[in-house]
């Protein structure tokens, strides 16, 4: 047994273990730190591609918390000719976003910089961490913290990337109180092709005016302007802008089997393309039956064949919204309901 005057020497002794031990972690975590900057660095996209292997280095071997978090795309190149599941597009949207967090946080002084890296997994070379991670459908994207393991990690529901890159960034600063900053994406059109776009305006101008005075354009056709004008009407009551602005899919694959598509997503929170162009289209038909019995039918002589025409028009008007109806309360829950005048009880 020890002395009480050996005593003080153990303290000594406990106290310079325990802080090499701690010396030792924090230089581990340093220098994973330091790989995933060096992988990060080689990608041209920012994206770190990870294995089963580095999927150990990185995550399940090292003691939680861990001083990073990772977000993990999860691949299969055989699945990237179903178009259905937009592999591709979400892959190289979560390139730009991977990008575009490094642009944003590449200053050392940034609290993110150094804190959050962006990965991929390959099915056929990591099965086993798709069973780590529980992933039996594809697209998958986990955001993993610092103190979780891979079945705690949060996963990217289909809303969260419904809007690609803007929408991922919005579900990783709500997770992680980053600041992740702006999406950079890139210009439409390189330099050449803009100056090669001018020149070809510079030449045609002449042409076009010559062609404007002699009353030749296109826009002095009336057909022009009718089917502009329906286009248009189209265009503001299908939710085109919407989907555009919020860059929203046309449809969407089943979670449950990645074979059927889903056109219309029951609930308020999001609309799909296909959902807006099915009520436009059902809006397009009321408008244009309108129309033709506002401004062609009353022309017709037989009044027989306006009364038939304008029968078969009411019916078809009165399907077209019915449908728009019942949609908008399958969606949504409210309900539209008539009511027959009071006199009429």
């Amino acid at each position: 047994m020890a002395s009480f005057r050996e005593l003080p020497s153990l303290l000594l002794l406990i106290a310079v273990f325990s802080l090499a031990l701690l010396s030792v972690s924090a230089d581990s975590d340093s220098q994973r730190v330091s790989e995933l900057l060096a992988l990060q660095s080689r990608s041209k996209s920012g994206v770190i591609h990870l294995d089963d292997r580095s999927i150990s280095r990185f995550l399940t071997s090292v003691k939680t918390p861990r001083p990073y978090w990772l977000v993990i795309f999860f691949d299969a190149t055989q699945l990237h000719d179903k178009t259905e599941l937009h592999l591709k597009t979400l892959h190289s949207e979560f390139a730009l976003l991977a990008n575009s967090f490094i642009t944003n946080n590449q200053d050392p002084e940034s609290p993110s910089h150094a804190k959050l890296f962006f990965c991929d997994l390959e099915f056929k070379e990591s099965q086993s961490s798709f069973g780590l991670f529980g992933v039996n459908a594809l697209p998958h994207i986990r955001l993993i913290a610092p103190h979780q393991n891979p079945k705690e990690s949060h996963q990217m529901d289909q809303g969260d990337f419904s809007r690609l890159a803007e929408s991922m960034s919005e579900f990783i600063e709500s997770k992680t109180k980053f600041v992740f900053g702006p999406i950079h994406r890139p210009p439409m059109l390189s330099n050449k092709q803009l100056i090669v776009i001018v020149l070809a305006i510079l030449i045609w101008i002449p042409f076009a005016i010559k062609k404007i005075v002699m009353g030749e354009t296109l826009l002095h056709d009336p057909k022009i302007w009718l089917v502009g004008s329906v286009f248009v009407y189209f265009f503001s009551v299908s939710g085109a802008m919407h989907n555009i602005i919020r860059k929203m899919p046309m449809f969407l694959a089943d979670r449950n089997d990645p074979n059927r598509l889903i056109f219309f997503y029951q609930g308020s929170g999001m609309q799909l393309g296909a959902e807006g162009f099915a009520v436009g289209s059902l809006y397009t038909i009321v408008g244009l039956l309108l129309a033709f019995m506002t401004h062609v039918l009353v022309k017709v002589r037989n009044v027989n064949v306006q009364r038939v025409v304008m029968i078969v028009a009411l019916f078809i008007s009165f399907w077209a919204v019915k449908k728009v109806v019942y949609l908008d309360n399958w969606k949504t829950g409210y309900g539209i309901h008539g009511f027959w005048p009071s006199s009429w009880k």
